[in-house]
This record gives C-alpha cells, structure tokens and sequence, in this order.
C-alpha cells in the first residue's frame, strides 16, 4: 500500500489540490486520504476507485495464479 500511496500523494500535489480538495471530490474523508498516502490504512477496493478516480487513475484487478 506504500507505494500506491506514494503514487496517490505524487499525483494530488502535481495537480495543485490538498488532501482536503481530494477528498470532497471523492467523497472520502481527509482522515482516510492521509491514511491511504502514509501505507496506514489498507481500503477497499471501492473507497481506493473512489480516491484514484479524480486524479485519473483506474483501479483494475488481476487474477494471480499459483501452481502448487
């Protein structure tokens, strides 16, 4: 979750907004914004769309397979 943090923080400061802008846009509290950018907070799939989206990132999921 670090680095997807990292990513989220990078991508909010090179489009001028503040944890406080991004969360009114996303609907997500700044507690939860903060959270997600520190590697703190492991958030569902939908609260991380909702996050991601306004800054123009899209979650995708990918099947890992494991052969045992």
């Amino acid at each position: 979750m670090e680095d997807i943090g990292k990513q989220i923080s990078e991508r909010r400061k090179g489009q001028g907004l503040s944890q406080q802008d991004l969360a009114e846009m996303s609907g997500v509290s700044p507690r939860t914004i903060n959270s997600v950018e520190l590697g703190k907070a492991n958030p569902s799939i939908s609260v991380l769309s909702k996050i991601v989206r306004p800054l123009g990132f899209v979650v995708t999921l990918t099947e890992r397979v494991t052969h045992e």
